[in-house]
Order: structure tokens, then sequence, then C-alpha cells
């Protein structure tokens, strides 16, 4: 069985990086990019990906604009939209296009954890702090 393929979008280094690795060591298979214009050159090229993990606020291409653009192709990947300030006018967009789960930074890993297991039907495994 393969493991569930997630992309991980975030211009901070350092939090793509944490997540990446702790998304790993729980057993998905994980690629990171630093904006969404890079994250539709690769679900463009891979569309295995099951969930896309963005934050809102990233040059280039913001998270709501990269989650537009993808649905307007009519992909089927789920969503995970993270920001340490989402306006409600941002929240009521993400809604509209069907992003699953807002999280507030600072988050805690466990949630995410939780957040992407239910999205890809896998039991969350546990991690300690």
């Amino acid at each position: 069985m393969t493991s569930p393929k997630v992309l991980v979008v975030d211009d901070d280094s350092e939090s793509r990086g944490l997540i990446s690795e702790v998304l790993e060591s729980n057993g998905y298979s994980v690629a990171s990019v630093a904006d969404g214009a890079a994250a539709r050159e690769i679900l463009e090229k891979d569309g295995d990906f099951r969930v896309v993990i963005a934050d809102l606020r990233m040059p280039i291409e913001n998270g709501l604009d990269l989650i537009r653009n993808l649905r307007e192709k009519n992909n089927r990947h789920e969503f995970i939209l993270m920001s340490s300030f989402m306006s409600a006018a941002e929240r009521k967009s993400a809604e509209r296009l069907g992003v699953r789960t807002l999280l507030d930074k600072p988050f805690r890993l466990s949630e995410l954890l939780q957040s992407v297991s239910e999205l890809v039907g896998k039991k969350p495994i546990e991690i300690t702090p």
C-alpha cells in the first residue's frame, strides 16, 4: 500500500520543513514548495496528491489564489489552509472554495495530523511533544 501524498506550500522554510518532517515521520509521502505557482507546477505533473496544505499569505501566488486556480481546473485535492491572521472575508472565500480545514497559526502539530488523517481516511498516529 502506498503512503498518502501531501503537498506542503509555505514561504516560511522553517515551518515548511517542520510540517514536512512531522508528516513524513507519520507515514505520509511529502513534497514541499515555497509558493502557489510552484505548487501548481507540481500538481500539474503529479495529480496523486491527496491533500494540499497551504499558507494563506505567500509571495507570487497566495493560498486562496492557488486553491481558486486549482478549483477552476476541477481538481479533486483536499485543502488545509493555514494563517496567522485570516479575515472573515478570507475565511468565507476559503469555505466557498471547499477548504475543509482552516488552521490558525500557531497550531498544534497533533491538530494538523488529525486534519490530514481525516482527509485521507487514515487513523492518526499519536505524537509526543
